[in-house]
């Protein structure tokens, strides 16, 4: 059997651990509670319980190569300290890296969770078949990252791929990083429920009234359902929402001029009421796109010259295909590649 590495996704509601092997084989994952309001050192004792007892059980089959674990938030990579995370209030400046290794005795690779799933997705998903790409992630905000000769890059300080704040509208919506107009202030699950309040607020949106006012949590996921239904002011959110995203790519296709841009997260999967729009978007705003564009601009059908091995000179944007376990097999990819 080949060796193996544990992929970690430290979410603020579960921590969610994989064995992996070199070979990309996930051998077991396991899911346990992250309990976050009982500190930090008691959230990495229950990782480290769980790292230990799945390298235990695969030990004798291969070696163990270490551990990756994905965060979301702010990390300093050379330190392995997580400066700032919204999902892990109490762990500003918390020395992740080090409370681990002293814990396992075992080589721990620290990073933030979008550039893991973006490196999972490169290994084994929708750019398996490329050195270089940009992943996009659409959650309650935008993360993103960028992949170049199969290994992340950071930029100058690990912050490269912040595309979510791109600005989109010169003098739009406020941001929280005190920017206006950024992209994720539009295409994310949270502008989804800002574009749609405003729109119950004017009067025109009878339909997301009623569904506001009789669901207990009102959310992107009820929006998308009502455009799916016909519903006229869901479908003018989620088209916005799509020129948004095509003014997006537009920059970073312009910038980066990669041949794969894989758009993954939970809000990816309202692709069928964003995605026609966005390719509209990104194909009037980009000339390197129109140029280089795959005869199907739906999305669905770009995957052909990768899988078939021609290389050809195509921009392809498409879906993730590793949805939740992106990070995972991300995380333990970082064992390898990284020095």
């Amino acid at each position: 059997m080949p060796d193996f590495s544990i992929g970690v996704d430290l979410g603020g509601t579960n921590l969610r651990i994989a064995a992996v092997s070199t070979d990309g084989q996930l051998l077991e994952k396991v899911t346990v509670p992250t309990r976050i309001d009982l500190g930090a050192d008691h959230v990495v004792d229950n990782m480290c319980g769980a790292i230990r007892s799945l390298s235990d059980r695969y030990r004798s089959r291969g070696t163990f190569l270490g551990a990756g674990i994905g965060v979301a938030g702010i990390i300093d990579l050379e330190a392995g300290i997580v400066r700032k995370s919204a999902n892990l209030p109490g762990w500003e400046n918390y020395h992740v890296r080090d409370q681990i290794e002293r814990r396992l005795g075992a080589r721990i690779f620290l990073e933030n969770d979008a550039k893991v799933a973006a490196l999972g997705e490169q290994w084994l998903g929708a750019g398996r078949n490329v050195d270089n790409m940009a992943m996009l992630t659409l959650g309650t905000g935008i993360g993103g990252a960028i992949v170049l000769d199969g290994k992340i890059f950071h930029g100058m300080n690990g912050m490269a791929g912040e595309f979510g704040h791109v600005t989109v509208e010169p003098n739009g919506v406020p941001c929280g990083c005190g920017n206006r107009g950024c992209a994720e202030r539009y295409a994310s699950a949270s502008g989804v429920v800002r574009m749609a309040r405003e729109a119950i607020a004017s009067g025109q949106a009878p339909e997301l009234a009623k569904a506001a006012s009789s669901e207990a949590e009102f959310s992107a996921k009820l929006v998308y359902d009502l455009a799916m239904q016909g519903d006229e002011a869901a479908q003018r959110i989620f088209r916005r929402f799509g020129c948004v995203l095509g003014i997006m790519l537009a920059d970073i296709v312009n910038v980066l001029n990669l041949p794969v841009y894989v758009i993954g997260g939970n809000v990816a999967a309202a692709w069928d009421a964003f995605a026609p729009s966005m390719f509209e978007e990104l194909h009037q705003r980009s000339l390197i796109y129109a140029a280089t564009a795959p005869g199907d601009s739906s999305g669905e059908s770009q995957d052909t010259a990768q899988s078939v091995g021609i290389k050809q000179w195509k921009t392809v944007v498409k879906r993730a295909l590793l949805g939740g376990d992106a990070g995972l097999f991300g995380g333990a990819r970082l064992t390898t590649i990284v020095g």
